[in-house]
């Protein structure tokens, strides 16, 4: 297996990210998950930073079910990775479920000493073809 498809693997693995209860349960697992300058466009074109998008995870975390995280019907599908530099990498995929479709893009950085953060994600609902 190629070094891109072992970075493909790891990464789709960890894909929708703030859905993954094993992964990020608490501040301290969204901070482990996410760089320090994180931020994130959201379908809507807003701009969140970091403890924006920290502070919504902790309370969906408290007020949904575990099942609701990564919900029954939720599929990825399409997953591409991109190598943007030393050790930093685009991943797009494509995730259906609540009765939408959105294209999603996450920038991943991986080290020996971190492992896997993230830098920057953006998520874009796709209209329906008229």
């Amino acid at each position: 297996m190629s070094a891109l498809a072992q970075v493909l693997q790891q990464i789709s693995a960890r894909e929708p990210l703030f859905h993954h209860r094993d992964l990020v349960y608490s501040a301290e697992t969204f901070d482990r998950e996410t760089s320090d300058d994180f931020w994130e466009v959201g379908a809507s074109g807003r701009v969140y930073q970091r403890d924006q998008v920290r502070d919504g995870i902790l309370e969906r975390l408290a007020t949904e079910d575990e099942d609701v995280m990564l919900a029954d019907g939720w599929q990825t599908e399409d997953h591409h990775v991109r190598a943007l530099g030393a050790d930093t990498y685009l991943f797009t995929y494509v995730l259906r479920g609540q009765g939408r479709v959105t294209r999603r893009s996450t920038v991943w950085r991986g080290s020996p000493e971190r492992g896997w953060q993230a830098l920057y994600h953006q998520g874009t609902v796709v209209q329906e073809s008229a």
